[in-house]
């Protein structure tokens, strides 16, 4: 399909404001991950620098665009579903422009499933695309009824200039990369954002010191793979180096950074993380199983032993170091001898927090290939074992806090009525109560007792 240029986006915005009698609204909806989340903020941006205003609700809307997540097939199916959803509503008005954008859009079986079944569907463009919306909205509304359903676009290019949106003021994604070379034989990554292209670091440094400079307390590094942060990039930069650079840059605020794979994270990265005080003592350290057998069959390219190897030097490197992890459970092949490896694992590493996942079958990987004899039955009883293991692990960590005072980011009201809820560097959550005007702050909150995970606390 051809996109149609016009002269910077200042033609598209007066052909789109030609349109509508009232600024038009948008209602952008944002699934899966936090490169997700990001990719939506940018959408929003390009859309506010055109004339669009943003809604909460899909009726009010003129534009709805729903940004997908492509890394289980429930999550398509769920977007599917809601897709489905508005027909009705374009019915009732016919000129609401509706859109699919993200990984979704970077297969083509979607395209042409929403091309054959979806008929009111106007509007279809992948994640490397956002700069051309504005373009693509002037031309579908130039075309009358013509559908713009846009095939992947793969581009070796990074845009640097887009218009952001940010859905915070006080926490911001910063991407410090795009795409993954890993080809994990469980995901579908590699194929829907393609090849590993790193930003280049005085890019990155420019758009981390505006965040400092407005003010922003916490800034989470992005990328499919941050630690081969750099392949490409001459002169060599990696991305221990990234973190120093950034954490010269004065101000109030800390790091964060995911996802981070275990075959690329170096001693070097560790030592960076002790040394400044910046960077969050928290290590999200994804292993996805305890077995060799299966890390293999998974493509990862780590042993178990390299991974507590590197486990053991961040104990002894970071003060109060704190880890986290995805753990998939059922992958096709595994036993219960592989199982009992995992478990073993979290029993070693003392996980403060685990992100668990039942394997579901991609189509399109190596793995949904693989015979998988394991019933369904049988994985949801793994994963309960293996829930209990580490709810028992993460509530002595939790408790273990309590008499202990620290400075946390007040991130906004908690679920119990009258207090606040605030983030430890180690991800923790805690509750108190405190003014609202403390939200997007610091606050030093002495811990008194934990429920769980959540500890609570009072403010110093």
């Amino acid at each position: 399909m051809e996109i149609l240029h016009f002269e910077h986006n200042e033609q598209a915005a007066q052909i789109i404001a030609s349109f509508y009698d009232t600024p038009p609204l948008a209602y952008i909806h944002s699934f899966g991950c936090q490169q997700n989340v990001n990719d939506g903020e940018k959408i929003k941006g390009v859309l506010a620098d055109v004339g669009f205003g943003l809604c909460d609700a899909p009726e009010q809307a003129d534009l709805i665009l729903f940004n997908t997540c492509a890394v289980r097939e429930h999550a398509e199916q769920r977007v599917f579903g809601n897709v489905g959803a508005l027909k009705s509503l374009k019915e009732k008005k016919p000129r609401l422009i509706i859109g699919l954008c993200g990984c979704m859009a970077q297969q083509p079986t979607v395209v042409e499933k929403l091309r054959q079944s979806y008929p009111f569907v106007d509007l279809v463009f992948g994640v490397n695309a956002i700069d051309t919306l504005p373009q693509l909205l002037a031309q579908k509304l130039t075309g009358g009824k013509k559908r713009l359903l846009q095939t992947p676009v793969e581009r070796a290019d990074i845009v640097e200039e887009i218009p952001i949106r940010r859905d915070s003021d006080f926490r911001a994604w910063l991407p410090i990369m795009y795409g993954c070379d890993n080809f994990c034989t469980y995901c579908i990554v590699p194929y829907v954002r393609g090849r590993e292209r790193s930003r280049r670091p005085e890019d990155i440094l420019a758009e981390f010191c505006q965040l400092v400079d407005a003010g922003y307390k916490e800034i989470t590094l992005l990328g499919q793979n941050v630690n081969s942060y750099g392949k490409g990039l001459e002169p060599r930069v990696d991305f221990a180096d990234l973190l120093e650079m950034l954490c010269r840059v004065p101000g109030d605020y800390h790091l964060r950074f995911m996802t981070s794979h275990p075959k690329d994270a170096s001693r070097k990265l560790i030592d960076v993380i002790a040394a400044e005080e910046r960077i969050c003592n928290h290590l999200h350290l994804p292993v996805q199983s305890g077995s060799d057998r299966i890390l293999k069959e998974m493509n990862r390219h780590y042993t178990v032993q390299q991974y507590l190897e590197l486990i053991d030097y961040a104990k002894a490197k970071i003060p109060d170091v704190t880890f986290s992890s995805d753990i998939i459970v059922g992958f096709p092949g595994e036993t219960e001898e592989d199982f009992a490896a995992t478990l073993e694992l979290i029993r070693k590493v003392q996980y403060m927090q685990l992100f668990t996942f039942i394997y579901s079958k991609r189509t399109g990987t190596k793995a949904a290939l693989m015979p998988d004899p394991v019933t369904h039955k049988e994985k949801t009883e793994r994963m309960a074992r293996l829930l209990a293991v580490q709810e028992k692990i993460a509530h002595a960590e939790t408790a273990a806090l309590v008499g202990g005072t620290q400075r946390v980011l007040v991130e906004g009201h908690s679920r119990s009525p009258g207090t606040l809820a605030g983030r430890l560097t180690n991800n923790l959550v805690v509750e108190f109560a405190g003014d609202e005007a403390l939200i997007g702050q610091y606050a030093r909150v002495h811990f008194t007792s934990s429920k769980g995970t959540i500890l609570k606390g009072e403010l110093v």
